[in-house]
């Protein structure tokens, strides 16, 4: 009876007994989240899963907040994914779902080797998280291509600390570079309401040096009025003073400063009548005093026939001279090049135009070069502006 029952023992334990070795190409089952071994387990749940993943899961699990948050919480989990239980499952679950593609890639893998393959081949295509946990889990994972893969991962942290220190370094040097960029662009929004403001009270100046202008230019008006009957002048006087009314009427402001100064040369017209006469050279005091050394003296504006009397004056002062006519012929585009190779500049007010006035206005008040404005076009009008330059 004794045999028997021990005949049938043997019986028993031998087909209980599970064979050491398997076929090749048999398929293993795959592991599950709490048959990993604790570092493992780390890896996967800190790189597999989100944070916010695990905060969701554990607050579902537990039916209200968990106190531990942080890394309480992943030790935590880790600890309880040791053995199976609702946690274990609820984070397995989580992991099959979010990593299903690469389970399911890696599924068909029948040894290690073709599992490291393809462990290498998913982290070059940078799809750590699955390839992590669909490697770990797979049935043909032996020990050593576990600790191969944990200690790649390992290094792939570390180098992702490293870089986002480095990131970090950029970042910081980045705010500064900003807070430099914005205090000097604020102080380039400061220089340029400083112009702005400047250049709107030389806009109200000019606006009443116009009006000024436009008051003595009638007041001129009715002065050469009141004197016509005395003084007939030469021919063609009043058709002049009309075309000039009429400019004025047209254009007040453009032809105020050119009008202002050809009226006054109509009514000193019976005084100089022949305007192109020579007048006697200066005399050697003179000539003197009014020493230019070779200086550039540029003459802006003037009739065209007096331009030869011009030169000579100039000349003869030992300057060099230079002329424009104030846009009347010459291109008004060369003005500011013959204002640049210029040392002295007069202009006669009363023969150039509006915008070449302007013009040489603005360039000697930019760069501090003197000059004479000659109201009536005359050679005396020249000496006397050539007298205040010397001056």
């Amino acid at each position: 009876m004794n045999l028997a029952r021990a005949v049938r023992r043997l019986q028993r334990a031998r087909a209980n007994v599970v064979p050491t070795t398997e076929p090749a190409g048999a398929r293993r089952r795959r592991r599950r989240l709490w048959e990993l071994p604790p570092r493992a387990l780390d890896m996967v749940l800190g790189v597999g899963l989100p944070h916010e993943a695990l905060c969701r899961i554990a607050r579902r699990v537990l039916g209200a907040e968990p106190r531990a948050q942080g890394y309480e919480l992943h030790a935590g989990l880790v600890a309880e994914c040791r053995r199976r239980g609702p946690m274990a499952e609820a984070l397995q679950d989580e992991l099959e779902r979010r990593h299903a593609a690469a389970v399911r890639s890696a599924a068909p893998l029948q040894s290690c080797e073709e599992v490291a393959s393809w462990w290498q081949a998913r982290v070059a295509r940078d799809e750590l998280p699955g390839a992590l946990w669909a490697a770990l889990s797979h049935g043909h994972a032996t020990p050593a291509l576990e600790q191969r893969v944990l200690g790649e991962v390992q290094m792939l942290q570390f180098q992702a600390g490293q870089a986002a220190r480095v990131e970090l370094a950029r970042f910081e040097a980045l705010i500064d570079e900003n807070a430099v960029l914005t205090r000097v662009l604020a102080e380039a929004q400061a220089r340029c309401s400083a112009l702005m403001a400047e250049h709107a009270r030389e806009r109200q100046a000019c606006r009443v040096e116009m009006a000024t202008l436009r008051g003595r230019l009638l007041a001129l008006q009715e002065a050469v009025q009141a004197e016509a009957p005395r003084h007939p002048g030469p021919p063609g006087r009043e058709e002049r003073l009309a075309a000039h009314e009429a400019m004025v009427a047209e254009r007040p402001e453009a032809s105020a400063v050119r009008s202002h100064a050809e009226l006054g040369s109509a009514a000193a017209a019976p005084a100089a009548a022949e305007p192109t006469t020579e007048p006697p050279p200066p005399s050697r005091d003179t000539a003197t005093a009014l020493a230019l050394d070779q200086r550039k003296v540029l003459c802006v504006g003037g009739r065209t026939a007096s331009v030869p009397v011009y030169r000579r004056l100039v000349e003869a002062c030992g300057g060099r001279f230079l002329h424009h006519d104030g846009g009347e012929e010459d291109k008004l585009g060369q003005l500011d090049a013959t204002l640049a190779a210029a040392d002295l500049v007069i202009c006669q007010a009363g023969c150039v135009s509006h915008n070449a006035y302007w013009r040489v206005k603005d360039h000697c008040k930019r760069t501090g070069k003197r000059c004479v404005f000659v109201a009536t076009p005359s050679a005396a009008g020249l000496q006397r502006a050539l007298a205040q330059i010397d001056d």
